[in-house]
């Protein structure tokens, strides 16, 4: 009982991350508690319950648990990180959701559903806890979906959505009402989708989110992309550039004008190249200015402007006007139309670096979009410098990454492959085997050779065995690098390369 009295030195200290912890004991605290104070319940020894806390001086904390398990308290030191995963793993988010609905009245028990007040205390707990599980799992969006009889929540982690808690339907709309007042979107319209955006200080950070309301058969569905700036502002070599593809993508993106376009499908990561793209090139002596739809995180010493397209400001519109801003560098969000793209490589020919994004499956297809877009091909082959196409792979897991030998099946068609790696699955990684994502990329840089062929209209299968032969590496050799690396694996690359699995 002496053990809240001990100085923080003189506090045993435990590493939770190695440390099995025994179910039984854990539930002798409710959820909320050790959610509240940030503490889990190690072991039962006799009358003496010993407990990890992150804070172990705090005397209220101690006292809640010694009243709630009747026991005398133990108490050992561990990381604030350790225990919230521990929190995580062994309650679980579904354990602390219910202790919150339990403090929860229902419309049954005498509260109209239309005067749910969306600041009642469980109500704003239960999205918290919802919202913070979410940043611990490293989750780019949170899907909030109802159902007939469920309210359904997902995560979507490293790209892969999956079931993180269910909830009662009584529940859908007091979440709804009060991420709507989060966001200062309109809490009496249900009947058409909304947009808006919020930021809460979670776990020491600040971290914005993007709402997005669909009304749907069984109520209001609610997706919430997560932007975390210190996950997006990374530099070009730790998002996956590495080797000749980012000394040839350094060297192109401080060219003095030209176009520059990354590709891919959405959610590739363009957005987070392009920032990193950006962030490197960003100086005093430089007048940067960005239109975007919409815009995802603030930069520092950049103009960045939204499109609205209901005010008249379009990518087009914005566009003309910059041009009379006096850029050095300008950032156009997509190229969509020919009106655009005309003026970006106006834009281009007059001494501007212009950067922008298309959707397209490889770096050599986007010169073919350009010329469907009809596109003067002169303009085209005089303009465009580079195109910077990618996808992202998740990364194998560290904790518990483990070398395999290539099965015999492999070794005819990927003889580069002497070794490979896979997760194994752990607590850290959830059992998937993977933990994170990372970038592959293909550089087309256009030379003499290239210009002239797309000035006369060459196929792209032309245009990428030739690009080839004079070095580019496709996206799926990147992937292969990353794969013998250790890094991610076959299965990963030829998933987003859209080739065939084996």
């Amino acid at each position: 009982m002496m053990a809240e009295r001990k100085s923080t030195s003189d506090v045993p200290q435990v590493d939770l991350s190695s440390y099995t912890i025994d179910p039984d004991t854990v539930h002798i605290i409710p959820a909320a508690v050790a959610e509240k104070y940030k503490l889990i319940p190690l072991f039962k020894v006799g009358k003496t319950l010993t407990v990890a806390m992150a804070e172990p001086r705090n005397i209220v904390a101690i006292d809640e648990v010694r009243t709630l398990s009747k026991l005398d308290v133990s108490v050992v030191k561990s990381s604030l990180s350790d225990i919230r995963a521990a929190i995580s793993e062994y309650y679980g988010i579904s354990g602390i959701i219910d202790d919150v609905i339990k403090n929860y009245r229902r419309p049954s028990e005498g509260l109209k559903p239309k005067s749910i007040v969306p600041t009642e205390a469980p109500v704003v707990k239960l999205v918290d806890v919802i919202v913070a599980q979410a940043i611990r799992e490293n989750a780019s969006d949170i899907h909030i979906e109802p159902e007939a009889k469920q309210v359904r929540v997902r995560y979507r982690v490293d790209g892969i959505l999956h079931e993180e808690v269910t909830l009662p339907s009584f529940m859908l709309s007091p979440i709804v009402s009060r991420i709507k007042v989060l966001a200062a979107m309109d809490i009496a319209e249900s009947r058409i989708p909304q947009d808006g955006r919020f930021s809460l200080d979670i776990e020491s950070k600040k971290i914005d989110f993007r709402v997005s309301t669909f009304p749907s058969a069984f109520g209001e569905k609610i997706v919430l992309r997560i932007l975390d700036k210190a996950s997006m502002f990374r530099p070009l070599r730790d998002i996956g550039l590495d080797g000749q593809t980012y000394d040839k993508y350094e060297k192109l993106i401080r060219k003095p004008h030209g176009i520059i376009l990354v590709t891919g499908p959405t959610g590739s990561g363009k957005t987070s190249t392009l920032y990193a793209t950006l962030a490197q090139l960003n100086s005093k002596q430089i007048n940067i200015i960005t239109v975007e739809d919409p815009i995802e995180y603030e930069l520092s010493g950049i103009t960045q402007s939204q499109v609205n397209v209901k005010a008249g400001l379009t990518f087009a519109s914005a566009l003309r006007s910059i041009l009379r801003q006096d850029p050095d560098i300008i950032l156009i969000g997509e190229i969509r139309d020919l009106e655009t793209v005309n003026i970006a490589i106006q834009a281009a020919m007059t001494g501007h670096l212009v950067f922008s994004t298309l959707h397209t499956n490889d770096a050599p297809s986007s010169l073919t979009r350009l010329l469907d877009m009809k596109v003067e091909p002169f303009l085209i082959a005089s303009s465009v410098e580079g195109i910077l196409a990618q996808r992202l792979v998740r990364t194998i897991c560290r904790k518990c990454k483990r070398e395999i030998p290539p099965a015999k099946v492999l070794e005819g068609r990927f003889p580069e492959l002497k070794v490979m790696y896979k997760g194994m699955g752990c607590k850290t990684c959830k059992g998937t085997g993977f933990r994170g994502r990372t970038g592959i990329y293909e550089l087309l840089v256009l030379d003499e050779g290239l210009r002239k062929m797309v000035a006369d209209k060459v196929g792209v299968d032309t245009i990428r065995k030739y690009a080839i032969e004079h070095g580019m590496q496709t996206l799926f050799e990147n992937g292969l690098e990353k794969v013998s690396a250790g890094i991610t694996t076959l299965d990963e690359v030829l998933r987003v390369t859209e080739l065939e699995q084996v």
